[in-house]
């Protein structure tokens, strides 16, 4: 069977540098260039809009809102110039036209950066004497290396005792804790605090400082740490040192909030279906850290404005970034990738909510954001005094996104251009011609298949792991009142293949293999489904459920991200014939994390699985 469970971000970043896939079109790693560019003050031309129109209609994307400012790289307080349009649609019924450059989005993991900067501000209150809120004891600094542990003596532990003793603040931000992501662990109700304690149940991948591993946990944690030592939460915080100073009056955490200015765009599937704001009320607090924050591309042009003046506001002549935060978060504190993947780019690094990388020699500082129903990247090029954001209400659709990106560099500073083409592949993601080579590749390279041993109903049953609680699984005959709803939710989607496309495509044969089904209410999903693939593994996908529909079509469907919803279930039974049972299975969604448990030493599959669930 394939290889399952891939990082999202590290495919967003993929995305930056690869080919882009089309029938004619030339790809991205063609080092063929054309010739130089002449370099353009304004980015936003009909020439763009032209290409950005093409973008759309090959990538499936609703619309897409875009915002670009130019300073003089080397001229500090200068006013700058700055650039709005906007494609496309806001809302179901829209013309195709009403989508505007104050329309609000999610901007995703491009808050990462914004927590980075509050955790930097909130630093600097603490060394100036602005904040006397007391440390715990035995603690006499409140900055980048002082250790989790001190700070949250009560709440913080890894499994790792080393890990738990060592990681600082710096780390955590920066992905270099050895935790992977563990995103399907978290659930709406949860809280921060009760986050961070659950983080010593979770399995790390790597030692500390070993590789770079993307968590968001982490992002959680610094705005709980906020939480506690600002003396109010963390989106206060934010709000009333970022937000407010930077005159970004609609930019908010709460969805309600943009719903009644009025402001807030609908959002839409890869595959075109219209999708709920996906971070409701609930779990605001939970998610601000690490993707909550709403904002649009008008909004962000005047943070990009006070990033490319190294933390201040040139409109006020205001500190909002103390320049000290500003270096640490913007400096590159780990290796995402060790050598260049193409010709134009450099090896890449990543800050503290920024990677960090240089694209034709010129240095980029750059995030993407992926979240159900948005797309969206920003950047800037601190020495060429240009910023970019580009918000799209579509998911999975980066590649579009950073063809934009890369186009604006390379004609407003007058680079060679790279010809690029997108399109979408079968679930309507928008791809590579690289990705969806190597998605043939893992299609074609399938393990001989072994039947399953023992009948599907010895499976089904309560599992329960401490770090993401417990789930019933359930056959397709169960007749249990809890198993009746799971299997009520499903039944759109019941028979068909395992993993369903949900764009229009030839009526599936019905589903043969043997496949289990339980309700997994997380932020990420609602169900969870299992399909037998050899042996005692099945594959598995974490999946949103929408039976009714939603918005005007009242069809079934359902939705998933990409790469990060798929793994695999490996049953581990005990004994044989009749007295054979179930002792529990592996729950494995990294891949990469893993291989890594397996080179240092973990013998089986509770040992190396992300989570082990015991039957109950």
């Amino acid at each position: 069977m394939a290889i399952f469970g891939r990082l999202v971000l590290a495919q967003a970043i993929a995305v930056l540098v690869l080919p882009a896939y089309g029938q004619t079109q030339i790809p991205l790693y063609n080092t063929a260039f054309s010739d130089t560019t002449t370099p353009s003050k304004h980015a936003i031309t009909s020439e763009l809009s032209e290409f950005i129109f093409g973008l759309m209609n090959s990538s499936g994307i609703p619309g897409i809102s875009l915002g670009v400012v130019h300073t003089d790289g080397a001229e500090v307080h200068m006013k700058p110039e700055v650039e709005l349009k906007s494609w496309g649609r806001m809302t179901e019924d829209g013309d195709g036209t009403d989508l505007t450059s104050d329309a609000l989005f999610d901007l995703a993991s491009c808050s990462k950066a914004f927590l980075a900067s509050a955790m930097g501000i909130l630093m600097d209150d603490f060394a100036e004497g602005r904040n006397v809120t007391p440390l715990p004891s035995g603690v006499t600094k409140f900055d980048w290396q002082t250790k989790v542990k001190d700070l949250l003596p009560e709440e913080w532990a890894l499994e790792d005792h080393w890990a738990s003793e060592k990681v600082n603040v710096r780390d955590a931000l920066s992905h270099m804790t050895g935790m992977p992501r563990h995103d399907y662990s978290y659930a709406p109700g949860d809280t921060l605090s009760g986050l961070v304690k659950n983080l010593r149940n979770l399995p790390p991948a790597y030692e500390l400082r070993q590789k770079w591993s993307y968590n968001n946990q982490m992002y959680k944690t610094g705005a709980y740490l906020i939480s506690r030592y600002a003396g109010k939460s963390y989106t206060d915080f934010a709000t009333e040192r970022l937000f407010a100073p930077m005159n970004m009056t609609h930019t908010t955490f709460w969805p309600n909030e943009a719903r009644e200015a009025g402001l807030l765009t609908q959002a839409w599937t890869k595959f075109g279906r219209l999708i709920p704001f996906w971070f409701d009320n609930e779990v605001v607090e939970l998610m601000a850290g690490a993707g909550g924050i709403i904002s649009s591309a008008e909004e962000m042009t005047k943070w990009l404005t006070v990033l490319l003046n190294k933390g201040i506001d040139p409109a006020s002549n205001e500190t909002i970034i103390p320049r000290s935060a500003f270096d640490e978060i913007t400096t590159a504190h780990a290796i995402i990738a060790g050598r260049p993947m193409t010709p134009e780019m450099s090896v890449m690094g990543y800050g503290l909510g920024w990677q960090r990388l240089s694209y034709q020699g010129h240095d980029m500082l750059t995030h993407s954001g992926a979240i159900p129903g948005f797309s969206t990247r920003v950047a800037f090029l601190p020495e060429d005094g240009l910023g970019i954001v580009v918000l799209a209400n579509a998911d999975e659709k980066a590649s579009a996104n950073d063809a934009i990106i890369l186009r604006i560099v390379e004609d407003v500073l007058g680079l060679k251009r790279v010809d690029r083409g997108v399109v979408t592949d079968a679930s309507g993601r928008a791809v590579s011609e690289r990705e969806v080579q190597t998605s043939l590749v893992d299609k074609q390279q399938s393990d001989e298949t072994a039947p399953l041993p023992v009948d599907l109903d010895l499976l089904s049953g309560t599992y329960a792991n401490a770090g993401y609680g417990a789930l019933i699984l359930c056959t397709a005959q169960s007749t249990s009142h809890h198993c009746l709803s799971v299997l009520s939710s499903f039944a759109p989607f019941i028979p068909q293949t395992p993993f369903p496309s949900p764009i229009p495509v030839p009526a599936p044969a019905p589903q043969t293999q043997p496949a289990l089904y339980a309700a997994w209410p997380r932020i990420w999903s609602t169900h969870v489904r299992l399909t037998h693939a050899t042996g005692t593994e099945f594959a598995l996908q974490f999946t949103a459920l929408f039976p009714e529909g939603y918005g005007a079509n009242r069809t079934a469907f359902e939705t998933s991200e990409t790469g990060e919803s798929e793994g695999r279930a490996v049953f581990v039974l005990d004994g044989d014939g009749e007295s054979v049972s179930v002792q529990g299975f592996g729950l494995e969604i990294d891949a990469e994390a893993v291989e890594a448990r397996k080179r240092v030493g973990a013998k089986n599959v509770r040992e190396w699985a992300d989570a082990w669930f015991e039957k109950v």
